[in-house]
């Protein structure tokens, strides 16, 4: 009776500790993680005179400058109907920005100078998308832009002048180029052809020559043009896969397409980021991917600027978004995984560091949770890596988990701060997201290993993931949910769908739910890519029973859980119809379903409302299902 009395004693006082712990943990409002940040999208005007952002104006993202000099903000644009969607500075010093009219499926340019500060229209295009590609260092009146205008399958390379608007046609698409890659003079000299399963990397002396054919390679590997190694010169630095694992950075003679030299690679990674001067026609620095984030800093100067940045921002991760043309002014961006970080202008010369903003200043280190690295095995022996973020709770053991696939599939997790994950920690869960084979930055032979297993090891792998952490006793067995957009949301269906009992509930953004559909409806520019599809995730005539096998829209009768979905209907690769259907379909099997469809969003909910709506739903949907659970 003696030990009864000290158990039950030991007992109250737990639960009267973790009840005050818990009451402890500020709960952080839903609009602190997700609002649309005071100012995002900084650069700096080529003359180093401005810096530019995107800031709200009438619950609208509109262009805001602010001198250099004198610290004196303006506001560049004052639209109330559709926020600007991104922008640019030409060489001339104007900014070249659009809209994105989503009722009108409608694109609009313009330009605006710094004197009269008065938008020009450029272009007024439906159903065309574009972007920049390069600006002229000869005539800095004209940029290069890439769209699909003549053709909607294929997109050519057009000179803009940002003074006029008039528009030529620079380089006709043959139908099968698929990226252009400028010099620093802003002449296109190398492209890209894919037949949708061999790649191949194209030269052109000058503009007077046609394009020749360099090196071709099948899909599996891979070769990127970064930059030429100096103006008019015909060596260019590249990341490469040919002949090696891991993506290297190498030097490529541009005439005889060979490999002269391997500047740099890693044993352990992809490399994946190469910082390069266009004006000085220098290598500065070179990162890739571990557990965190490395890099290597290829001269002196830039070495410099880093080290003295880093005795400024100590524990901080540094980038360099932007600089002038004198390479004297620099943007610099932070971040950690506990914070969103901040923006800063440099200078160079004087190692003047002034802060320009905070990118969420609701957000406290103090009171984010720690992104953990981590790895287990998956059933056949292969090495798995992925990220727990364990909630502010004095237990970190039988804790209710979030399961987070990421999309693509060929894609990621990175450390790094990810406001869904420190929202749903805050919430009290366990967040758990996985590199599965097929995500990027491990190898090719990693990302090879997903093709063709998107419904199988791709999923078996997340499934292993899960029974780790209960083997571990990270997580409470009976309260697991998995929450996943577009590839992920699959995922998420899949694993209720064929894993009974693992999942209490599931979480989907934007979901895929049928192979057929999706591949068959990829929009026209997509199109060359359909043979790699084929062969990394199946092919609709020769693959028809596997599809049929893993798509959700097949399966309604297997899903029991409850599900919350969201979708935007101007989504590109939704079918709208088809979704409605698969809703009724499980509601009509008496499945609990919550089904969000937002009329005027594409794939993501860009409207702060609706996101706020969304994530509110997503913490009342899990608390009923997940963390009140017995």
């Amino acid at each position: 009776m003696r030990r009864l009395y000290w158990l039950f004693v030991f007992c109250a006082v737990t639960v009267v500790f973790n009840a005050c712990y818990n009451n402890s943990v500020r709960k952080i409002p839903v609009i602190s993680f997700f609002k649309t940040p005071e100012k995002t999208a900084f650069h700096i005007s080529p003359n180093g005179q401005y810096i530019s952002y995107l800031k709200l104006y009438q619950n609208k993202l509109n262009i805001f400058v602010q001198n250099i000099v004198d610290g004196k903000e303006s506001r560049i644009t004052s639209f109330a109907d559709y926020p600007v969607k991104d922008y640019f500075w030409s060489l001339n010093n104007e900014l070249v920005f659009n809209k994105d009219l989503t009722d009108l499926n409608q694109y609009q340019l313009f330009a605006l100078n710094m004197q009269d500060m008065k938008p020009k229209k450029l272009l007024s295009l439906s159903k065309v998308r574009l972007r920049l590609l390069s600006r002229n260092q000869a005539d800095k009146d004209w940029i290069n832009i890439v769209m699909n205008k003549r053709d909607s399958a294929t997109f050519d390379v057009y000179n803009l002048n940002v003074q006029t608007g008039e528009l030529k046609l620079y380089i006709k698409n043959p139908g099968n180029i698929t990226e252009w890659y400028p010099a620093s003079e802003g002449t296109i000299r190398l492209a890209k052809a894919s037949d949708g399963v061999n790649e191949t990397i194209l030269f052109r002396q000058d503009d007077a020559h046609p394009f020749k054919p360099i090196i071709s390679n099948n899909f599996r590997n891979s070769v990127t043009p970064v930059a030429f190694t100096q103006a008019g010169g015909n060596h260019f630095y590249a990341l490469s896969n040919l002949n090696r694992d891991k993506m290297a950075l190498v030097e490529i003679d541009a005439v005889t397409g060979k490999e002269v030299k391997m500047i740099l690679d890693q044993k352990t990674a992809d490399i994946g980021e190469v910082n390069y001067s266009r004006s000085k026609h220098r290598l500065d620095m070179v990162g890739w991917e571990e557990a965190k984030p490395k890099h290597v800093f290829l001269n002196k100067e830039m070495m410099g600027i880093y080290d003295d940045l880093s005795q400024l921002l100590p524990d901080q991760e540094i980038k360099i978004i932007d600089r002038d043309t004198s390479e004297n002014k620099l943007l610099i961006s932070t971040y950690t995984d506990r914070s969103p970080g901040s923006v800063y202008l440099y200078a160079a010369d004087s190692k003047k560091l002034t802060k320009l903003t905070d990118f969420n200043t609701d957000i406290k280190p103090e009171e984010m949770c720690a992104m953990k690295p981590i790895s287990y095995k998956a059933r056949d022996g292969l090495l798995i890596n992925g990220y727990l973020t364990l909630p502010q709770t004095p237990y970190q053991n039988d804790l209710p988990v979030v399961v987070m696939p990421h999309g693509g599939p060929w894609s990621r997790n990175s450390w790094g701060y990810n406001a869904e994950v420190q929202f749903l920690a805050n919430r009290g869960y366990a967040v758990f997201q996985m590199n599965y084979r097929g995500s990027t930055g491990y190898g090719k032979a990693f990302k090879s290993a997903g093709f063709k297993e998107v419904g199988g090891k791709m999923q078996q792998d997340i499934t292993d993931g899960v029974k780790w952490l209960i083997a571990n006793n990270i997580a409470n067995p009976k309260k697991i949910a998995i929450y996943g957009n577009g590839f992920g949301g699959f995922s998420a269906l899949y694993g209720i769908s064929f894993n009974p009992g693992l999942y209490q509930c599931a979480v989907v953004q934007y979901g895929l739910i049928n192979f057929f559909t999706y591949i068959k409806d990829v929009p026209p520019f997509l199109k060359p890519y359909l043979s790699m599809t084929y062969e990394m995730v199946g092919n609709p005539e020769k693959d028809a029973d596997m599809l049929r096998a893993i798509s959700p829209v097949f399966h309604t009768d297997k899903i029991k859980a409850p599900l919350l979905i969201f979708q935007g209907a101007k989504d590109p690769r939704a079918n709208i119809s088809e979704l409605n259907q698969f809703v009724r379909d499980l509601r009509s099997r008496d499945v609990s379903v919550k089904y969000v469809l937002k009329e005027n969003e594409r794939y993501f909910f860009k409207n702060e409302n609706n996101r706020l709506e969304m994530y509110g739903e997503i913490e009342n949907f899990l608390e009923s299902n997940l963390k009140n659970k017995k």
